[in-house]
């Protein structure tokens, strides 16, 4: 692998990098890139959440502690490596940036590498850190989303990279043993404190500012600092629940959102603001790959409460309200009932009601109370839980949240089926004198 002419200092990537040991960054970005070299299928699945495909002729290159002409030999300000993709006469660069750690990204220092790679033609700038995105182009920096800069800026969170990794090898989609071999060490490697790499594992202090308020009876203003810091670490985390889930599912879990909000984040933000400062509540919807519904959890501020849960459609081949209830019922095989709750939606301007699932399997007869003539269109059934005090602490708050939802998911939401309008049948009555014989030769003539 041959050094490019415009760099003056730079090494290809090393599974067994010879560096300090204080060096995390620089080892576990040289062994990742390495990896993406060397294993095919994991090289093209991080590249292709960039855009770029990796076909039969192309070559990957990856370099570390990279100095381009021009630049100082300054360590401070020196990407920590390069990724060069060959396709025919073709060649798309990537220059990389890694924090591991608490150690964030920050704008003033991407700027420089913008600066760089605008220089030396590279396409991109691709950061690394335990903060999270919700997509390789929503950047969890704001100061570098709202850049005039023309060089996109990409991201990947260390546990995406690892969730990657991860999927890889339970989907068993890796051909080559040694390489899958080699995949699963990296995994180990990544696993590991010693690597830097951590989930998102708390809320800033606002979080407890802003339950406190809430709880005195405060109004959340328009453009609050705490409310704003919330809905930011609110994000972070929602994105490394869905990695959670990926791994339990070993599928690709992702956040459902509307192409408005997907494409643009300051009105995401703005509207997550908006059921902040009116209902006092954080809102997630996950998508699962073949289940039923999406999963939609909820925060609420003023019950300190989490909630998960599902929403099906009700079966319309079914008439009363108990037997679509019973229909539903037959689906829940969760052990324990306790802080399960059915809530049903009803037809024109009738109010919901909900239930306990405990009640209802007592008695289904109860979904039909103060309800009579009405048929059930759709039935929301999930888990609550009141924290108390937890819920305001931010560590607690994050623990509970990670154990909830793939626990409402693998008890209730893995087992649920959507209600399909059965096939037209030919009814058993149908009138001879309906079938027409076909002609023969003889009638014919």
């Amino acid at each position: 692998m041959t050094r490019p002419d415009y760099l003056i200092q730079g090494e290809p990537s090393r599974l067994f990098p010879v560096l300090a040991t204080t060096s995390k960054e620089g080892r576990t970005t040289s062994i990742v890139l390495a990896c993406m070299t060397l294993i095919h299928e994991f090289g093209a699945e991080l590249l292709s959440s960039l855009g770029q495909r990796i076909g039969v002729r192309s070559r990957l290159e990856t370099f570390t502690e990279v100095v381009f002409k021009g630049q100082k030999l300054d360590t401070k300000n020196r990407p920590d490596g390069l990724i060069i993709l060959k396709t025919g006469g073709r060649e798309w660069k990537a220059m990389i940036e890694a924090k591991v750690g608490n150690n964030p990204i920050t704008a003033e220092q991407i700027e420089k590498y913008r600066e760089i790679a605008k220089e030396h033609k590279i396409d991109c700038v691709v950061t690394i850190s335990n903060q999270f995105a919700t997509t390789p182009t929503a950047h969890p920096v704001e100061d570098v989303r709202k850049s005039r800069s023309k060089i996109p800026v990409y991201h990947w969170s260390w546990m995406y990279i690892r969730t990657m990794a991860d999927l890889l090898i339970r989907n068993e989609n890796v051909e080559d043993d040694d390489q899958s071999i080699l995949l699963k060490e990296l995994i180990r490697f990544l696993t590991h404190e010693s690597a830097g790499i951590k989930g998102f594992d708390r809320m800033p202090p606002e979080w407890s500012e802003l339950n406190r308020h809430v709880s005195a009876g405060g109004k959340i203003l328009a453009k609050s600092p705490e409310a704003i810091a919330v809905i930011e670490a609110w994000h972070q985390e929602t994105k490394d629940l869905s990695l959670i889930l990926s791994r339990d599912t070993e599928t690709i879990v992702r956040q459902r959102l509307s192409r408005k909000h997907m494409n643009d984040l300051v009105e995401r933000q703005k509207e997550e603001l908006r059921l902040l400062r009116e209902n006092h509540q954080l809102k997630l919807s996950l998508d699962i790959p073949d289940a039923a519904a999406p999963l939609e959890v909820i925060a609420d501020l003023n019950r300190r409460a989490l909630e998960a849960g599902m929403t099906l459609r009700a079966p319309e081949d079914k008439k009363s309200s108990k037997a679509r209830l019973n229909w539903l019922l037959r689906q829940i095989r969760a052990e324990s009932d306790a802080d399960v709750y059915v809530r049903f939606c009803w037809p024109g301007r009738s109010e919901d009601t909900t239930h306990s699932l405990a009640d209802l399997r007592a008695d289904p007869d109860l979904c039909e109370k103060d309800k009579n003539g009405l048929q059930v269109v759709s039935f929301h059934i999930y888990i609550t839980k009141r924290l108390g005090g937890k819920f305001t602490q931010q560590t607690n708050f994050i623990v509970e949240l990670e154990q909830l939802v793939p626990f409402f998911y693998k008890e209730i939401g893995q087992d649920l089926n959507v209600w399909r309008k059965p096939a037209p049948r030919i009814k058993e009555t149908a009138a001879k004198d309906d079938f027409v014989e076909p002609l023969n030769e003889d009638d014919a003539e």
